[in-house]
């Protein structure tokens, strides 16, 4: 201030334009004692609650000073004023503590390294000197000046101004004696353009209910967990060898209140586990319930990557609702999503005036498709931001696993653009060396910091080694959804059966590179959407052979290798396409037919779970053998499937309508086998036809390259599992 007259520095901050305000208010020395200097737009009068001292007004401003000796005043003394509505207050002077971020903090968040940058970041009660109150932080490097508004200070930018911490770029406020329970945003000014803007908190862990687009200062988490015991053994469960069948959920559209209401978080979690339970689910995986403005976007565009949306409930009840999941034996999933973020103005985009978290460069930044903006994968900062954001759910939440969106269009940089539309990477290629880089981090940082927490790639190319570990060479993640697999029986599923011969090999291809990757099977919310109609009416057929088909595909999903993932309402055949803005239509299981359809899942989940040859050895060849799957003609598929000491599962798919009898497989034991499931019996809405509660004999008769053989009856249009009797 030596080379710059008091009274521009005045200015500056009555301009809310200063990047310094610590150095103009609150207390400084002044000879042989101090000078007190206030800013409060609107007061009438200001006084020092401390030995009731009058400040004065300076000339034509809304500037109070005080200047004395000082000695008796505490370090942190309170300000009393009466506004122009004759209201008095009282606050604690904000400008008189010393910086509160700490240089370590500040140092892992821009070499790209803080896995909880959250813990210093945002808003968040605080205690400094004794005093109580809230910290703010926010990173916006660009800006000439920041400050916290709210509902506290009459959203005024010139009241609460922030200080930058030395080069940083992150600018810091402790407001002494704040409670939760505020809504408050960040107001930037862009030190080139003066653009101001209005920004929620990016790394806020409450907002207010859409459309209303605050941040809320969140109370320090006191939820008492009772999921001791299930995040113990979670550390070291074998996952890779145990049963994971997953039911796909939108909060929003599952089931609702008597008026219409969204469910709060409490209520869905005893509803959903009383459901998944019976089901015989083992997982339940939630689209993104992380904040979102829009709610078409099904929770995809995502403005709070810290924050459970306040549609259903707060932070304490989502607690409660992974609590509750895992006290009955339920494990979480999360959609979550690093892709990309929305263009909403209080959101991410442009966050200080600058592309600070996307790329400037549209070729880069922007995706098309989905009107939306591609995180900058080569910023530190960004990727202190998502690391972060993905260990605070896993660690804070308790959540069992990330379901990581749309990889695919994080590791190409021509995905979906056409020529002219994209930049090469420093070696002439289309990969995305900032993401994968970024990706691999991610996993690492996940495997470390929350061991036996899954990570989940919806990944639709074939890109090598997606769930292989990065020490060898992969991406890092535990799972990848078998995109290939799904489009490819969907496509042979829709053809009519007289056609299926024509096809067959789409059936079959999938196990020349099954166990490349360790694979989920996935029927998600992508296939009921946008015409694609319902998993029923893709079905071919009459209303009969429509179920028929399903209730097959059904029970080839989880006969096939690999762990399952259903979307809610296709477990009882919903009729039409899903449909976010309503609720599933669950009176359709007034109808036999889809009684019949749930009922099948049902069986089919606890058969799954039940039978160690369905799951012990997903993700080898072990667990898996061909009888037959050249027969093409007659549309008909069988395997073993097998796991440990001898467990052996005998499946045969007739994808015709036509029953056949006396069908013959090659089995490699003799004795007894008995069939445990049929799709076709009258409890699924069936034909009943079959082979029946009888023990089958194997006879001595060598078949398809097999010492022992089975005479069949196959029902049409559908499935059957036998097991030997031991």
């Amino acid at each position: 201030m030596k080379n710059d007259p008091l009274g521009s520095e005045l200015k500056r901050i009555a301009d809310a334009n200063h990047h310094d305000p610590f150095a103009v208010l609150g207390r400084h020395p002044d000879g042989d004692g101090v000078v007190l200097r206030a800013f409060l737009p609107g007061a009438l009068e200001v006084r020092i609650a401390e030995g009731e001292r009058v400040m004065r007004r300076l000339p034509d401003s809304d500037h109070f000073e005080w200047r004395g000796d000082g000695g008796d005043l505490p370090p942190h003394y309170s300000l009393l004023w009466r506004d122009e509505y004759q209201r008095e207050h009282v606050a604690r002077d904000p400008y008189t503590f010393l910086p509160q971020v700490g240089d370590l903090d500040l140092h892992l968040f821009a070499e790209g390294r803080h896995r909880h940058a959250c813990s210093f970041l945002g808003a968040r009660e605080h205690t400094a000197d004794g005093v109580s109150g809230v910290l703010f932080a926010v990173w916006a490097p660009n800006a000439a000046r920041a400050s916290v508004v709210g509902d506290f200070n009459n959203w005024d930018g010139r009241r609460h101004p922030m200080r930058v911490c030395g080069g940083s770029g992150v600018w810091e406020l402790f407001i002494p004696d704040l409670e939760p329970g505020h809504i408050y945003k960040y107001e930037i000014r862009n030190r080139d353009s003066g653009e101001i803007l209005l920004k929620a908190d990016p790394y806020g862990q409450r907002y207010e209910l859409r459309p209303r687009t605050g941040s809320v200062i969140p109370a320090l988490a006191t939820y008492a967990w009772s999921d001791g015991e299930w995040m113990t053994q979670r550390q070291h469960y074998d996952w890779q060898h145990r049963p994971m069948s997953v039911y796909e959920v939108h909060l929003g559209s599952w089931q609702r209140g008597r008026e219409g209401e969204f469910l709060n978080y409490r209520e869905a979690a005893h509803r959903l586990v009383d459901y998944a339970l019976d089901m015989g689910f083992t997982h339940i995986e939630l689209l993104p319930i992380t904040e979102h403005p829009y709610d078409p976007s099904w929770g995809y565009q995502v403005t709070g990557y810290f924050a459970p949306t306040s549609r259903f409930g707060e932070p304490d009840d989502f607690r409660y609702f992974v609590d509750h999941c895992h006290r009955n034996g339920i494990g979480v999933l999360l959609d979550w999503v690093p892709a990309h973020f929305p263009k909403d103005a209080h959101g991410l985009a442009r966050f200080d005036g600058t592309p600070l978290y996307e790329h400037a460069d549209p070729r880069l930044g922007e995706h098309k498709d989905w009107s939306t903006l591609i995180f900058n994968f080569g910023r530190n900062e960004v990727k202190s931001f998502l690391l972060s954001s993905a260990i605070y759910w896993l660690e804070e939440m308790h959540i069992d696993g990330l379901r990581v969106d749309a990889v695919a269009s994080m590791l190409y940089l021509d995905y979906s653009r056409e020529e002219g539309e994209w930049i090469p990477n420093e070696h002439g290629g289309r990969e995305n060396l900032l993401a994968i880089e970024f990706i691999r981090e991610l996993n690492v940082a996940v495997h470390q910091q929350c061991p036996g927490a899954l990570m989940i790639a919806e990944e639709s190319t074939s890109w090598p080694q997606v769930s292989r570990p990065t020490y060898v060479g992969g991406l890092g993640f535990d799972i990848k959804w078998n995109m290939g697999w799904m489009n490819d029986t969907l496509r042979y599923m829709a053809q009519e059966p007289i056609h299926r011969q024509y096809h067959h090999g789409m059936l079959t291809f999938s196990m020349l590179y099954c166990f490349t990757e360790n694979f989920m099977l996935p029927f998600s919310h992508d296939e009921v959407v946008h015409g694609k109609q319902s998993m029923l009416h893709r079905m071919p057929g009459d209303e009969w052979q429509r179920h028929a088909n399903l209730r097959t595909l059904y029970a080839y999903q989880f006969t096939h290798p690999g762990k399952k993932l259903l979307f809610m309402g296709t477990e009882f055949g919903q009729g039409k396409e899903w449909d976010s803005t309503g609720v599933l239509d669950w009176y359709v299981l007034e109808y036999p037919l889809h009684q019949g359809m749930q009922r099948l899942v049902r069986d089919l989940n606890h058969l799954y779970g039940n039978k160690p040859a369905l799951y012990r050895n997903e993700f080898d060849w072990k667990g898996f053998e061909w009888i037959d799957c050249h027969d093409a003609q007659q549309s008909v598929i069988s395997y073993l499937r097998k796991g440990d000491d001898d467990e052996l599962m005998v499946v045969v798919l007739n994808l015709t309508p036509v029953s056949r009898h006396g069908y013959r497989i090659g089995v490699p034991t003799g004795g007894g086998y008995r069939e445990v499931l049929n799709t076709d019996a009258a409890i699924y809405g069936g034909s009943d036809t079959g082979n029946g509660p009888e023990l089958l004999e194997a006879e001595e008769k060598p078949w398809m390259n097999r010492p022992h053989s089975l005479a069949l009856t196959l029902p049409p249009l559908a499935a059957i599992m036998l097991a030997p009797e031991k």
